[in-house]
């Protein structure tokens, strides 16, 4: 039995689902999906999010806002703070840096990261970190603003040995995505192959970076199963067992069973 510890099921393309959203939802459940974590990523569809947790008892949701997402209304620390005493919301973000997709001045991302973190430490729910051509600084905000004392997970995770080792030390989980089947990801693959495997969780992140042999397809939790299968081949062990530790990973972080 698989989780997908980080999709996006308010965003998933449902054309090729006779009954919309339930019929995705079976679908995972068909290939041995247990349970899913629907991820916020801005305020305006947190609602959406949430209503989806709501309806199905094994998906959880998150609240927060993407580091990316520029538009739209910008969370207090008091606001996270208080939708997060929702039951089913378990986690605050995604939050983190991302140069990639924001250039000049971002000391408004890195502020928002800082007010995620905060609520985390309060609200006692850990964090989904998304970072992306921001090492230094992902580390450097976490370390000085105490990220260790709420812990998380830095998901679909595309940067170093490093960084993982780093991240690790301050009680982070490593999540890996899609991207560890692309053949192109040979340092990724080395990183899943080394760091200690109760560490480590699997998702999916759909609706996007669909696994081999789906990629340039909308991704859907189906296809995490993909994934669990390559970290099993990269470690020499069977996909049961890389769907047990990573599904005991997943609730002793959350605190859910």
């Amino acid at each position: 039995m698989f989780i997908d510890s980080h999709c996006h099921l308010d965003r998933i393309d449902l054309a090729d689902f006779e009954n919309g959203l339930s019929g995705a939802i079976e679908e995972a459940q068909s290939y041995g999906v247990q349970q899913m974590l629907c991820v916020c990523i801005d305020m305006e569809n947190f609602h959406d999010v949430l209503r989806i947790a709501e309806q199905y008892p094994f998906i959880s949701a998150s609240v927060g806002k993407h580091p990316a997402e520029t538009e739209g209304h910008e969370p207090a620390c008091e606001e996270l703070i208080e939708l997060a005493q929702h039951e089913k919301v378990v986690a605050i973000g995604e939050t983190g840096l991302d140069y990639f997709h924001c250039k000049g001045d971002i000391q408004w991302q890195k502020d928002r990261f800082i007010r995620h973190i905060k609520a985390s430490i309060e609200t006692k729910k850990p964090l989904i970190i998304h970072t992306r051509d921001a090492r230094e600084d992902t580390i450097a905000i976490m370390r000085e603003h105490h990220a260790e004392q709420a812990g998380g997970v830095m998901h679909c995770f595309t940067e170093t040995q490093e960084m993982a080792e780093q991240a690790m030390e301050m009680g982070f989980y490593i999540s890996f995505s899609g991207i560890v089947t692309f053949k192109n990801a040979k340092e990724l693959q080395a990183v899943a192959q080394t760091i200690p495997m109760d560490r480590m969780l699997i998702e999916t992140d759909s609706p996007y970076l669909a696994p081999v042999p789906h990629r340039g397809k909308s991704n859907r939790p189906a296809y995490v199963k993909h994934v669990a299968e390559k970290i099993a081949e990269l470690r020499g062990l069977s996909v049961e067992e890389v769907a047990e530790v990573t599904t005991q990973n997943y609730h002793r972080l959350f605190g859910l069973s």
